[in-house]
């Protein structure tokens, strides 16, 4: 939560933060994400306008996860910029719900960072993260790493159908 009292409902007004914040759980993807826990550093700008407070910003990160071609772990840093406004909550006309529009409010001339942090962290994200951009990945046949293993074979597989001939071939040999 992120106090706006100082801002004063003055449009024009504003206010530069930066702060480092524990990461929420579940801030990622289920193959990357921030750590529970983990420092994420905000450099925030907070205006006030007419209708409610702007929230200009930048967050880093440091992430966790593992390939998806391989498997191997992955540590990277992740670096979003984020703007969202948040209305006053006495902009709202009675009877009406802001959360149905997907608007963001202010409660008590206080704002949650959570979801706006959330959002942009999870869109930032590679769909598939990769080791490295050209993972090759792993043998479809036993598992083996292919990048430790490039010139990796099997011998063709025999069809089940000829398997009964297989066994005359080694009689006469």
């Amino acid at each position: 939560m992120l106090d706006t009292r100082e801002l004063g409902r003055r449009p024009g007004s504003q206010r530069e933060v930066s702060r480092s914040v524990p990461a929420p759980a579940d801030l990622g993807i289920e193959v990357l994400h921030v750590p529970e826990g983990a420092p994420v550093e905000l450099d925030l700008r907070i205006e006030a306008v007419m209708e409610g407070v702007l929230v200009t910003g930048e967050a880093r990160a440091a992430l966790e996860g593992e390939c998806v071609r391989c498997l191997e772990p992955i540590d990277d840093e992740i670096d979003v910029r984020f703007q969202e406004l948040f209305l006053y909550d006495d902009q709202v006309t009675p009877g009406e719900e802001p959360e149905d529009d997907g608007v963001s409010m202010l409660e008590d001339d206080l704002l949650d960072l959570e979801p706006l942090l959330r959002d942009a962290v999870v869109l930032a994200l590679p769909f598939q993260p990769l080791c490295e951009e050209d993972c090759p990945g792993l043998c479809v046949e036993c598992g083996a790493r292919l990048k430790d293993d490039p010139d990796h074979t099997h011998e063709a597989a025999i069809d089940p159908r000829w398997a009964g001939l297989t066994a005359l071939k080694h009689d006469e040999d």
